[in-house]
């Protein structure tokens, strides 16, 4: 009863309310791009070569609704772009200097990501035509995906994605900034949530109507745990115990209580499986540019097999450290300590607060990442062995579970901070233990 007068609190907030609205109607302007395919791509020989695939074409299945629609590419040169940035953070002075810089040096380091998104779906969709004239030469076992291949197709198609990625790219940051949650998130979770009446139904007409009971309980028992893991592991958190020293202003005295340092076990979230999945979409559009080496490494990664699973695990893994050493500074959260006075009990502050911050860090960092790993791979392999043509396996997962559970805490801190601004009065004396002057 709890929940659902919180939910009906909701629309009591006209801000929530407004941006709720917002937010679904970014996510239904994406879905209307679903259905307006690139021009030039059979969008049925294309949906059936992907459908039910693993490996790159299962990504590809998994970012993109299964055919060559605008939104194809999707935000992932956006992302691409995003990571960049992030390693010249860390081999360029000028891009740390713009860090620093507050608002003003973050506006232009979006900007900057921008203009790389462009250019990478420029060149991302100029390799996606390439590869799709490639496919008229295999068995796509339905026909040609491309009807009339050529430069004209190319050209049209480089326009449509890279056109399509830039629209995404801004509704994603509207969403973001007038709308709950992450707009880029949300965007993906949208993709991803509306695969499942369509692999449900696929599963359903490739069985003929006989499904085993045992296989659907066996497929329903492995999601539940997952689900169950991933909200474990997604609000699991160690607490450092913090203590302030007591100073003394005249005759009163500050200081002295106690708080806590919270570390999430996965501080980076759904981040790992989007970059890894991001990052192993690049082949694919290198072999169509004729890269050496890029369509043998293609070909095996788009068997799903071992490989493709070891690799992607193995990328998550170092996208988790990575992501967690990049936005979390022990050193700068240990000199920010000892300028509030405050220090781990037990622990000096300064240099020894940093590394003990570190390590406690690297052991919650590699427990994430192992998680991370597990949670992403598993469930697929599984879903690969039954032969379930679902979308949702374990990047899905994590991403719905993930993107679920930031939009509701931020639902959640609309809905207090209006509570809090609402005992703002003649009450709040009473309540906080004060006497009226």
């Amino acid at each position: 009863m709890a929940a659902l007068a919180g939910f009906s609190n909701i629309g009591k907030v006209p801000e929530l309310r407004r941006r709720i609205i917002f937010t679904l109607i970014v996510i239904a302007l994406y879905r209307v791009g679903v259905f307006i395919t690139t021009p030039g791509v059979d969008r049925q020989v294309m949906r059936d070569m992907v459908q039910g695939k693993g490996g790159l074409l299962g990504l590809f299945n998994l970012f993109s609704g299964g055919a060559l629609e605008i939104f194809a590419l999707g935000i992932m040169p956006y992302i691409s772009a995003s990571i960049i940035m992030q390693l010249m953070g860390l081999v360029s002075k000028r891009v740390e200097e713009l860090k620093k810089e507050g608002e003003s040096g973050r506006r232009k380091l979006e900007q900057w990501t921008r203009y790389g998104a462009v250019l990478l779906a420029t060149v991302q969709s100029f390799g996606v035509a390439m590869w799709l004239e490639g496919m008229n030469n295999s068995d796509t076992g339905g026909g040609d995906v491309v009807t009339d291949p050529g430069w004209g197709f190319r050209a049209l198609t480089v326009i449509t994605l890279t056109t399509g990625t830039s629209l995404l790219m801004w509704l994603g940051e509207q969403a973001t900034e007038r709308g709950i949650g992450n707009g880029t998130s949300m965007i993906i979770f949208a993709s991803i949530v509306s695969g499942i009446p369509g692999g449900v139904a696929s599963y359903w007409q490739g069985s003929g109507g006989d499904i085993q009971p045992l296989t659907v309980a066996v497929l329903l028992g492995v999601l539940l745990v997952s689900i169950a893991i991933v909200v474990f592991f997604e609000r699991a958190q160690r607490r450092i115990p913090i203590q302030y020293s007591r100073r003394q202003v005249g005759r009163r005295v500050y200081g002295g209580q106690s708080a806590h340092l919270p570390l999430k076990v996965n501080m980076a979230s759904m981040i790992p499986p989007i970059f890894a999945s991001s990052l192993l979409t690049f082949p694919t559009t290198l072999t169509g540019m004729n890269i050496p080496l890029m369509a043998e490494l293609s070909s095996v990664l788009n068997r799903g097999d071992w490989i493709f699973h070891t690799t992607f695990a193995a990328l998550i893994i170092f996208f988790t450290f990575f992501y967690t050493a990049v936005t979390f500074q022990p050193v700068d959260v240990a000199d920010n300590l000892k300028k509030q006075q405050a220090n781990i009990p037990g622990i000096r502050p300064g240099r020894q607060t940093a590394e003990y911050i570190d390590r406690v860090l690297t052991r919650l960092t590699t427990g994430g990442a192992i998680y991370i790993a597990v949670i992403c791979t598993v469930p697929t392999i599984i879903a690969q062995s039954f032969r379930i043509p679902f979308q949702f396996g374990g990047t899905s997962l994590i991403i719905v579970v993930g993107v679920a559970l930031e939009t509701v805490n931020q639902i959640e801190a609309h809905l207090i901070t209006r509570s809090y601004e609402g005992l703002t009065g003649p009450r709040m004396t009473r309540l906080s233990g004060r006497r009226p002057a």
